[in-house]
């Protein structure tokens, strides 16, 4: 039944078939090559979202649900799964191209839209509606500046009228509410309750709420943030939005409760389904995020934990590479954020910490910049002269960096008036300081995600006017500190300290409730905690935010998922060798296996790539790692093939394909084999993977890799 149906498929794709496919790319066009290539699962606790469609096969409602419901919390991967399951039970399902054509967007969205559209006379008027709705008005060119406001209204007044003449079409209100928030709060907040109202239960309507509000006036998403994590607990976002809703408020507790969650539930669907931390866009953020309210928590262990657990995750030469903004960078800031906040200093000048790459530019900046404030720390300040004169003597690359520029003046801003400020030059140090941290707050303008910048400078600037005996001055720093972050627990503290200086003992007794609250759980021994209940003051905590909140490190979250991201478990691998004898990782145990999935000798770029591999089996013996190669092909086969005979490394027989199932390296969509590189460390876990149409032979950077995590095994 199941091949019926392929060859089904490939007739109707007709339009998407170019020449002959190389072995182990999609048989239907380089828009079907990538994606997802396994077929779905049926993913509870994911909110239910039911849009009926023309459909011939009871089964595709049913994933086309799944898709839909996972489309409303912007999970597009797995949304996309669900759709391609649906052409592959019913291939000329003009909706299920439509969903396909959502969940995949950009150049490969509009690919398959265009199928949706071909489609369209063979569904209700309702349907059409929406494939129209998304569809190019080819009367306008693309290139024209008004067009993505154009086809936005052209949008609009489509969904617009499915939503008057199908009143009880939730789903036209919920993709208008999508389509409007942010530029119309008011008017998207009125369609989000309309829908609550006939599905209060609706993910998308709490998730397009909580978008509306995020930024300006957050309290207004209170409600939703918290009802999403409960209407769809297996999504990661749906804990991760609350979380930025939370934090814009100062709800730090319960933003930490969600980010945690959120990162939680995203190392849980990895470890079930195989994924890796570059693979899922996420999870970097999350886990970036957690650590920044860690953080504003006093929690420093727990925030240096995860900048080391981003750095150690598998690197990739595509996915998370050093010089790009992937897992890796966003493990850097946070370990620059919180080096610096705690200060750190010694740490921020161990080697250890931070792998530097002289050869980018943003390593050289970034490296210059911190070893001048650690140097500032320690009070060295002939050695903060010269890292500050590395980071300006950067100034021509930055100029070619039009991004760059802006972080770098006010990072140069803030080490002039620091090193002023440390030469005893006070008015001019803090005149400095204080126009730096006018630029700071023109930088970080319109930000909710975690401050990428890592100093805080209307902070540093309140802790300066403190030290020069100006409490008056002080409390204006830190007020504005406050209002850019909300009860921030450096700012209360500041203004704790400003106040009982000038004798107000009340307003700065109730400046130490309220940090005593933000940092109920700080780490022992936290300095700025220790330092604010020197002042002597006496308070019960108290929270002044608008909802109670929960208390973080009181809250089981253990059900969700791990604390911690590991390489999972290898899939079982039984296979013969060109012997006939069987082969399992139990024998490799100890050593890492590099595991290559080829097509068989036929396949010219397999064999490319396994003569890659065999140039560099010594160097491979040298980092205790075995390479196998497993196929299709008989024991026989490979024991007598020419082409074959010599690769160094063990060819195993797979002509069941079970091992490739197990292992990912099989598209069962179109029922064929997959190229797949894997590499399983010594424990028996995937620590690196990579499937799809093309083999994988960068195996120079694959050693690299290797090597790292030896040393991080050590």
């Amino acid at each position: 039944m199941l091949k019926a149906l392929s060859i089904a498929i490939l007739l109707s794709l007709s339009s998407l078939w170019a020449e002959t496919p190389r072995a182990g790319h999609s048989h239907y066009g380089g828009e079907l090559d990538s994606g997802p290539r396994q077929k779905p699962w049926e993913i509870r606790a994911i909110g239910n979202t039911p849009f009926p469609i023309t459909h011939k096969n009871p089964e595709v409602q049913k994933w086309f649900n799944q898709g839909n419901a996972l489309l409303h919390s912007f999970w597009y991967y797995e949304a996309e799964r669900a759709f391609r399951w649906c052409l592959k039970l019913e291939p000329g399902n003009a909706m299920a191209w439509w969903g396909l054509s959502r969940a995949a967007q950009g150049t490969r969205g509009k690919e398959f839209l265009l199928e949706a559209v071909k489609r369209k006379g063979t569904v209700t008027e309702r349907e059409r509606w929406y494939i129209e709705s998304s569809a190019d008005d080819s009367t306008q060119n693309p290139d024209d500046p008004g067009y993505g406001e154009a086809h936005r209204n052209r949008q609009r007044r489509i969904l617009e009228r499915i939503a008057m003449k199908y009143p009880d079409d939730v789903e036209a209100r919920a993709l208008l509410a999508l389509t409007n928030m942010m530029e119309d709060r008011f008017g998207t907040e009125l369609m989000v309750q309309q829908v609550l109202a006939k599905n209060p239960d609706h993910p998308g309507a709490h998730h397009y709420r909580i978008h509306n509000w995020d930024g300006k006036d957050p309290e207004f998403a209170l409600e939703s943030c918290r009802r999403y994590g409960a209407i769809a607990p297996a999504i990661g976002h749906a804990h991760h939005m609350p979380g930025h809703i939370y934090s814009g408020i100062g709800m730090w507790h319960e933003a930490a409760i969600a980010m945690d969650a959120a990162t939680r539930v995203e190392k849980q669907y990895m470890r079930e389904r195989m994924t890796l931390p570059y693979n899922n866009w996420n999870y970097a953020h999350n886990k970036n995020y957690l650590a920044y309210i860690q953080g504003q928590l006093g929690m420093y262990e727990a925030a240096v934990s995860a900048g080391r657990q981003l750095l150690a995750a598998p690197l990739d030469p595509q996915e998370n590479k050093a010089d790009a903004f992937s897992p890796h960078y966003q493990g850097r800031l946070v370990m620059n954020r919180t080096l610096v906040r705690f200060e750190r200093w010694k740490e921020i000048l161990d080697g250890k910490v931070f792998y530097w790459d002289d050869k980018l530019l943003r390593d050289k900046e970034e490296r210059a910049f911190l070893e001048a404030l650690a140097h500032l720390g320690l009070g060295d300040i002939d050695k903060a002269r010269k890292s500050t004169a590395k980071h300006k003597a950067l100034q021509s690359e930055i100029e070619k960096e039009k991004d760059a520029k802006p972080r770098w003046e006010l990072m140069q801003a803030e080490l002039k008036a620091k090193l002023l400020l440390a030469e005893g030059q006070t008015l001019a140090g803090l005149t400095v300081l204080g126009n730096a941290a006018s630029k700071y707050e023109a930088l970080v303008e319109g930000q909710n995600d975690p401050p990428f910048y890592p100093s805080s400078l209307y902070l540093d600037l309140g802790r300066a006017y403190l030290h020069a005996k100006s409490p008056a001055l002080a409390i204006k720093a830190f007020e504005k500190s406050l209002e850019l972050t909300r009860n921030d627990g450096s700012a209360l503290a500041g203004l704790a300290e400003a106040w009982l200086a000038l004798g107000d003992k009340a307003k700065a007794t109730d400046h130490y409730a309220r940090l005593l609250h933000v940092w109920s759980d700080a780490d022992p021994g936290f300095a700025p905690l220790a330092k604010a209940k020197a002042l002597g003051l006496t308070a019960l905590s108290k929270d002044v935010s608008p909802a109670p909140q929960r208390n973080y490190a009181k809250t089981t979250l253990e059900s969700l998922g791990p604390n911690r991201w590991e390489p999972y478990g290898a899939p079982v691998l039984d296979a013969r060798d060109s012997q006939k004898k069987r082969v399992t990782l139990e024998e490799y145990k100890g050593r890492n296996v590099v595991l290559i999935f080829y097509l068989g000798q036929e396949c010219p770029h397999c064999l490319e790539q396994l003569q890659e591999a065999a140039k560099r089996n010594g160097d491979f013996e040298k980092q205790n790692t075995v390479v196998l190669a497993i196929s299709s092909n008989g024991p026989e086969d490979n024991a007598d093939s020419l082409k074959l005979k010599q690769v160094p490394f063990r060819l195993l027989s797979d002509s069941g394909f079970a091992n490739a199932r197990r292992f990912l390296s099989y598209d069962d969509f179109e029922e064929i084999e997959l190229h797949s590189t894997i590499l399983i460390d010594a424990k028996g876990r995937v620590h690196w993977a990579r499937h799809g149409g093309d083999p994988f032979a960068n195996f120079d950077f694959l050693l690299k890799e290797i090597q790292r995590i030896n040393s991080l095994a050590d």
